[in-house]
């Protein structure tokens, strides 16, 4: 009897605190219900003066300890970030008509007239980059800014294959495979843009 009740008082325990736990996870990262369709104009590279659909669905903004975290990520190198990347879910992104690769981290920020996305996510490098050796397996992220108004239209821009470092401590630096970053045009959202 003094057996069952332990195991009982052990798992409610157990219990309260997990619930605790995903409470203040989500209180920490602020759901979304947003979607962001526009086009992709490529500039250089494969995408060159080709023009594809673009689609960025948020589930939810990326919470301070996820911003540190990744941070701290990133000064140990690119391996140790998308380590930290793979638990990490947000969203989808796509480009073309296809179901895209899931957007690991979308971080809010307030802008001029309106909110700042940036989406920073681990890209599938194929076979063949792999097979070959090519310098583009290199390049194992994807980047995207995306500039909204109160409106929730806007632009910005896609890196479709980008190194990721971290300069002076704290400073992000995305570099792009291509010569110049894709433009996106056209972004309308469905949704509130803003956290919160």
């Amino acid at each position: 009897m003094l057996k069952r009740v332990i195991c009982l008082t052990l798992a409610v325990l157990v219990s309260s605190a997990l619930l605790s736990r995903a409470a203040g996870n989500a209180a920490n990262a602020q759901s979304s219900n947003l979607r962001i369709n526009g086009t992709v104009v490529g500039i250089s590279g494969r995408l060159a003066g080709r023009s594809l659909p673009f689609s960025l669905i948020v589930t939810r903004y990326a919470s301070e300890s996820d911003v540190r975290e990744l941070t701290g990520a990133m000064s140990r190198g690119e391996d140790e970030l998308l380590r930290s990347l793979e638990h990490m879910e947000a969203g989808r992104i796509s480009v073309g008509n296809n179901v895209g690769v899931t957007a690991n981290a979308i971080i809010a920020q307030p802008w001029e007239n309106g909110t700042k996305l940036t989406v920073l996510f681990a890209r599938n490098v194929n076979f063949y980059e792999l097979r070959y050796g090519a310098r583009s397996a290199d390049y194992k992220f994807g980047y995207a800014e995306l500039f909204l108004d109160r409106n929730g239209h806007g632009q910005g821009t896609l890196i479709p294959a980008a190194r990721v470092r971290l300069r002076n401590g704290n400073t992000w630096e995305v570099e792009d495979f291509g010569v110049y970053p894709a433009r996106l045009m056209g972004l309308r959202a469905s949704g509130q843009v803003t956290p919160g």
